[in-house]
């Protein structure tokens, strides 16, 4: 079992910055994916970016030059620095681990892009 705590969500006006943290506990294997997806009320859930145990990243196309991922395994955290928000970017935003095709996720933090 792995649990996932995020924190960093909250209200940003457009064109600001947000720092997402997600901490993983628990049955945590070497070889892993983290990321973050998100979900807008009435869409399907997307993929933000995710990074595997060894550094590699993928971003969604929409978000690349915006937003960055990053990962610190020795302390089993994983970040998201978001960068001129759009209001369009407003959504929960879910930490996934993802270790031999078992996955786990973080309840979510809300991200609120508005004036």
């Amino acid at each position: 079992q792995v649990h996932l705590v995020e924190s960093g969500g909250g209200l940003v006006q457009p064109g600001g910055s947000l720092r997402l943290s997600c901490t993983a506990s628990g049955n945590i294997f070497g070889i892993n994916v983290m990321g973050w997806y998100r979900q807008a009320p009435g869409k399907e859930r997307e993929l933000v970016a995710k990074i595997t145990s060894s550094g590699r990243t993928n971003y969604a196309d929409s978000m690349k030059g915006r937003f960055t991922i990053s990962r610190d395994n020795a302390k089993n955290t994983v970040d998201l620095q978001m960068n001129s928000l759009k209001p369009e970017d407003t959504a929960v935003y879910l930490c996934n681990y993802n270790s031999v095709n078992i996955e786990y996720w973080g309840q979510g933090t809300q991200v609120t892009v508005s004036s």
